[in-house]
C-alpha cells in the first residue's frame, strides 16, 4: 500500500465532500488542509498568503472541519483529520477502486493561490466563483499602544475580554506579531482545541494537555515525564517545575503565552479552580524570581468572569484588562475606505442602524457589497434579518445555538420583547454576551444590535 500524503488528503477530503454536499473544496480550504498538514498554526497559514486571520480561524477552518465532519460521520478538528481521512482512504485502497474513483490529478480543483485578496465561491453560479476583497485591518491604536507596551513589562499579564467575532483574534495576532519582532518566543493556544470529554474532566490529564501542546507550539521535545511527578509532586508541582526548568529555561528570551478562549473552562470548577489559581501563582512569582519574569501572560475570554475564585487566587483581577469596544463611526469610515467602496453616509449610518459598530458584521456587508456592486443597500437591509440575507449562515448558528440551550433562549426573548433593558440571571446574561447577542448596560441587558431584534423576535416567538 502506497503512502497516505498530502495529495492523497486533499483528494478524499474533496471526494467526500462533493459526495455529500456537491461541491469541490474552494481554494481556501485547500490551503487551509496544507498548513495544518504541516502543523502551521492559523495565523501562519492567513499571513503565508496574505489573508486576514479572522477569516481563517473564525469563518472558513470552522466551517471546513464541520464539512469534513458531516462527511466522514466522525468528529473531525485539525488535530485529528489527518487520521480522519486515512482511514477513509484505506477503505478506499482495500476496495481497490481508489483510481476509479479518483483522477491521476485533481484537474477539477483551481490550486492558483491568489495573493493580497480573498477569494469567495458562490456555489449557485459559475460566473461569480472567483471575486476578491483585500486584507482588511482596522486598526484600534490606544488599545494596541497599550497592549505593546504591557507585553514587554517583565512577568506582566494582560486580560482581554469581547464577546464573540469582536476582534480578539485580530489583537492577539498584532500582540504577538509585535512580541516576535522584538525576538520573543510567542505560543498562542485556544482551549477549544482541547476535549472536554477527556481533558476537562481530571486536573492531572488538563495540565499535561496544556503542557504538550505549549511545548508543541515551541517546537520543542516534549519532556514531560522527566519532570511529572503526579503522586509526588501533584500535577499543579508538577506543571509549574516543567515551566520554571524546562520551558522558560529553554531561552533567555521572554515567552509570551495567550491563552484564548478561557471560558470554555468555567463550566468546570474541578478544573478551573486550580488552573486559574496556578496562573495567578506564575504572575506573582515573577515578583521575586528573574526566571519567572520572563513569562508574560495574555489571557482571553468572551464573557465576564462569573465564577467564584478566591481574590488572592484569581487572574481576572490583576494585570492589563482590555474590553474591545464596537466600531467607532471613523472606523466603520475606515474599513470602508479599505473595501474601496464608493458608499455615501447615508448608507454607512443606515447600516450602522441594523448592525451597530459590529466589526464582524460590517465586514460581511462590505465584502458583499465589494463582490456584488449591483446589489442595493435597500436590498441588503430588506433580506437581512431573514434566511434568505447575507447573514443567514451567522444567524441560523446562533439560532441553533440557542436551540440548544433552552434557558438561553427563554432569557434571551425577555430582552427581546422589552422595550427597555431589563435585568436578568446574571449567569444567563454573561452567557448571551459571550456569544454576541446583549449588550451588558450595568446590572442590566438589551439586544446587541437591530439584526438580532428583528430576526429573533419572530423566532422565539412560539417559546
Amino acid at each position: 500500500m502506497r503512502n497516505f500524503n498530502l495529495d492523497e488528503a486533499i483528494q478524499i477530503a474533496n471526494k467526500l465532500t462533493y459526495k455529500t454536499f456537491q461541491r469541490n473544496l474552494t481554494d481556501v480550504e485547500i490551503i487551509i488542509l496544507k498548513g495544518a498538514w504541516n502543523r502551521e498554526e492559523y495565523d501562519a497559514i492567513a499571513a503565508k498568503y496574505q489573508y486576514a486571520t479572522s477569516y481563517i480561524s473564525q469563518d472558513v477552518a470552522p466551517k471546513l472541519w464541520k464539512t469534513l465532519t458531516e462527511a466522514l460521520g466522525e468528529k473531525v478538528r485539525k488535530s485529528n483529520f489527518k487520521e480522519a481521512l486515512k482511514r477513509h482512504w484505506q477503505e478506499y485502497i482495500y476496495q481497490e477502486n481508489i483510481e476509479q474513483e479518483f483522477p491521476s490529478n485533481i484537474s477539477s480543483i483551481n490550486f492558483n493561490l491568489i495573493k493580497n485578496e480573498e477569494k469567495f465561491q458562490n456555489s449557485n453560479s459559475s460566473e461569480n466563483q472567483q471575486n476578491f476583497i483585500p486584507n482588511i485591518y482596522v486598526e484600534r491604536h490606544n488599545i494596541e499602544s497599550i497592549c505593546y507596551e504591557t507585553v514587554k513589562q517583565p512577568g506582566s499579564l494582560i486580560r482581554i475580554k469581547a464577546p464573540s467575532l469582536m476582534g480578539k483574534t485580530y489583537l492577539i495576532d498584532k500582540i504577538l506579531s509585535e512580541a516576535a519582532q522584538d525576538k520573543y518566543r510567542t505560543v498562542s493556544l485556544s482551549f477549544e482545541l482541547a476535549d472536554s470529554s477527556t481533558h476537562f474532566n481530571n486536573l492531572n490529564k488538563f495540565l499535561r494537555w496544556f503542557c504538550i501542546n505549549i511545548s508543541r507550539e515551541l517546537g520543542l521535545a516534549s519532556e514531560l515525564d522527566e519532570y511529572w511527578d503526579e503522586e509526588g509532586m501533584g500535577a499543579k508541582v508538577s506543571c509549574t517545575t516543567f515551566f520554571e526548568e524546562y520551558l522558560l529555561a529553554q531561552a533567555d528570551t521572554p515567552l509570551v503565552l495567550c491563552l484564548d478562549d478561557v471560558d470554555i473552562l468555567f463550566p468546570y470548577p474541578e478544573i478551573y479552580e486550580d488552573f486559574f489559581g496556578l496562573l495567578r501563582s506564575w504572575y506573582e512569582k515573577a515578583r521575586s524570581r528573574k526566571v519567572w519574569k520572563k513569562l508574560r501572560l495574555v489571557i482571553a475570554h468572551s464573557t465576564n468572569v462569573y465564577i467564584r475564585l478566591n481574590i488572592n487566587q484569581s487572574p481576572f483581577n490583576v494585570g492589563l484588562p482590555i474590553e474591545l469596544p464596537e466600531f467607532t463611526h471613523e472606523q466603520v469610515i475606515s474599513l470602508v475606505h479599505q473595501h474601496s467602496l464608493n458608499i455615501d453616509a447615508k448608507t454607512i449610518e443606515s447600516l450602522m442602524q441594523l448592525v451597530g459598530g459590529h466589526p464582524y458584521l460590517l465586514e460581511q456587508a462590505f465584502i458583499y457589497m465589494k463582490i456584488y456592486p449591483q446589489v442595493t443597500i435597500t436590498q441588503i437591509l430588506e433580506q437581512a434579518a431573514t434566511d434568505a440575507g447575507i447573514y443567514s449562515h451567522h444567524l441560523r448558528e446562533q439560532w441553533l445555538n440557542l436551540q440548544q440551550h433552552p434557558e438561553l433562549a427563554a432569557a434571551f426573548k425577555k430582552v427581546i420583547v422589552s422595550p427597555i433593558p431589563i435585568q436578568i440571571e446574571p449567569v444567563l446574561a454573561y452567557q448571551l454576551q459571550s456569544i454576541g447577542l446583549v449588550r451588558l448596560l450595568g446590572n442590566k441587558v438589551e439586544p446587541r444590535c437591530q439584526l438580532y431584534s428583528q430576526y429573533f423576535s419572530q423566532h422565539l416567538s412560539h417559546i
